[in-house]
């Protein structure tokens, strides 16, 4: 094999680059889910201006020559919301629920508290799949690889509360056991419509590492090793036995 660059030549049939996050959404589309809100745009309106807005996602990859593609996540109001709007049994919550910590831009350090009362409070109960439909559109709209993404079951330990959540859950384990039950389920129903490359957003292990972060979860109970060997065993729960599909991690 020759070299080239650092590479050999067969190594080009084996890279690829593809969208990891969600793409920016478009003024359009921003605009839209403020008159849906406010009651001056129908639902239907709505979803001609958020399909335009996956079609370009999808035009803008195609014609920057990816062979895998995305939806942009444009249908969702963070990447982990379809768990939370599919799903019943997670109680009140706003977005910050899903943005609490530290973020940092020009302007420096802005601190998001996490929500006092958040946490789970009823046994969970899947209304629909939670990405179904994204790619089902998707996949119908591009004749490239077409990739979904869905949340690591660990990340919910964020909505589970020892003050709020024993009632319905009297463990973590039991709660994150019910999450990777509802994973599992949406990956069958994934690949019986076809897919075979899905992403696992945000496992915990990079939280984990930050003494900032970590000691929210330490908090709940277990230490970092434990945390990180179940971790591991919670992510390989739902990927197991799954051997046509490539399962991509966003840490």
């Amino acid at each position: 094999m020759k070299a080239t660059g650092g590479l050999t030549t067969c190594d080009y049939d084996t890279l690829h680059a593809d969208v990891v996050g969600s793409l920016l959404r478009p003024a359009e589309l921003l605009a839209g889910q403020k008159q849906l809100a406010a009651g001056t745009l129908s639902y239907g309106q709505f979803k001609e201006i958020e399909d335009r807005a996956v079609d370009d996602a999808i035009a803008l990859q195609e014609n920057a020559g990816l062979k895998i593609v995305t939806d942009g996540e444009m249908r969702r109001q963070s990447f982990q919301s379809q768990m939370t709007a599919a799903v019943s049994g997670f109680g009140d919550f706003e977005l910050d629920a899903f943005l609490w910590g530290d973020w940092y831009d020009t302007q420096g350090v802005h601190r998001k508290r996490r929500p006092d009362k958040l946490g789970v409070v009823e046994k969970l109960s899947r209304r629909r799949y939670l990405s179904a439909d994204e790619f089902s559109y998707l996949k119908k709209k591009t004749s490239r690889i077409p990739k979904v993404t869905i949340p690591s079951p660990t990340l919910w330990a964020n909505f589970w509360s020892p003050k709020y959540s024993r009632n319905a859950y009297p463990t973590l384990d039991a709660f994150l056991a019910d999450i990777v039950g509802i994973l599992r389920e949406e990956v069958t129903e994934l690949v019986r419509l076809g897919a075979t490359y899905i992403q696992i957003d945000a496992p915990h292990y990079g939280l984990l590492l930050d003494a900032r972060t970590r000691v929210f979860y330490e908090n709940l109970g277990w230490s970092l090793n434990r945390w990180l060997s179940w971790g591991i065993e919670l992510d390989n729960a739902v990927v197991d036995g799954f051997r046509d599909v490539t399962f991509g991690f966003h840490v």
